[in-house]
């Protein structure tokens, strides 16, 4: 059975105290929107969405929304905000969906396995892409997609030409794109002219003289100075 979400109608200013006000009555201040209706204001119970966030198919999954008033609808979170020093959830963007258009998501790619080039040459695992962009109906989405890479080599790549290809999703990522790959951790040594350089370079900064800012000594000018007070006005 799907998630049903029971939200409630907001009302009057929708302004920061409103919401703030929402917060404190335990509910987060939502926002509803979509095709086949106009947008509402509406707060959701907290709990329930985070809930649904920390699901399989996280904000990918697909639930029924309940709004007093309004035709159930079958919706999806596709924005949310938190408190930065709390980590807790102060907004949430709701988007109703129809279940015969494709959608476009994002989806987690899980790789399984250990890399060849891990176990037999010290190499480590690079992951580059974490989520791919998918389009597919509703019904498709899968909660994320598993590779296995324990053929990968040493400097071997994995990318979206790689990844479990159906005729009911469609990668909007390029093909080329690398997922991840086993580089290794050695860092190349530096050649005999590079280190070179790098000593003929430090050596130069530490001679270098100063830059002078004014020609002659500074005894000399105070002495010129003090002849200066000396001298006796002249007569008119």
């Amino acid at each position: 059975m799907p998630e049903v979400v029971v939200a409630k109608l907001r009302e009057g200013k929708f302004n920061k105290n409103a919401a703030r006000r929402v917060r404190v009555a335990g509910k987060i201040p939502a926002v509803l929107y979509g095709p086949g209706a106009n947008p509402v204001a509406i707060e959701v119970d907290p709990k329930q969405i985070s809930r649904i966030l920390f699901s399989e198919t996280g904000h990918n999954t697909i639930f029924d929304v309940e709004v007093a008033g309004h035709a159930a609808a079958k919706a999806m979170i596709v924005d949310w905000q938190r408190e930065p020093i709390k980590d807790m959830l102060i907004h949430i963007d709701l988007k109703r969906i129809a279940l015969d258009k494709a959608l476009r998501v994002k989806v987690r790619v899980k790789l399984l396995g250990i890399p060849i080039g891990v176990k037999a040459s010290g190499g480590i695992l690079d992951q580059v892409l974490r989520e791919v962009e998918i389009e597919c109906l509703p019904a498709d989405i899968p909660s994320h997609i598993d590779v296995d890479v324990s053929n990968l080599e040493m400097h071997g790549v994995l990318r979206v030409s790689d990844l479990p290809h159906s005729d009911k999703i469609e990668y909007l990522n390029s093909e080329d794109a690398t997922v991840a790959h086993v580089v290794s951790i050695r860092e190349e040594a530096a050649t005999p002219a590079e280190v070179d350089a790098a000593a003929a370079a430090a050596a130069a900064a530490t001679t270098a003289e100063p830059e002078v800012a004014k020609k002659g000594k500074p005894e000399d000018a105070a002495k010129t100075a003090d002849a200066a007070a000396k001298k006796p006005a002249a007569k008119k």
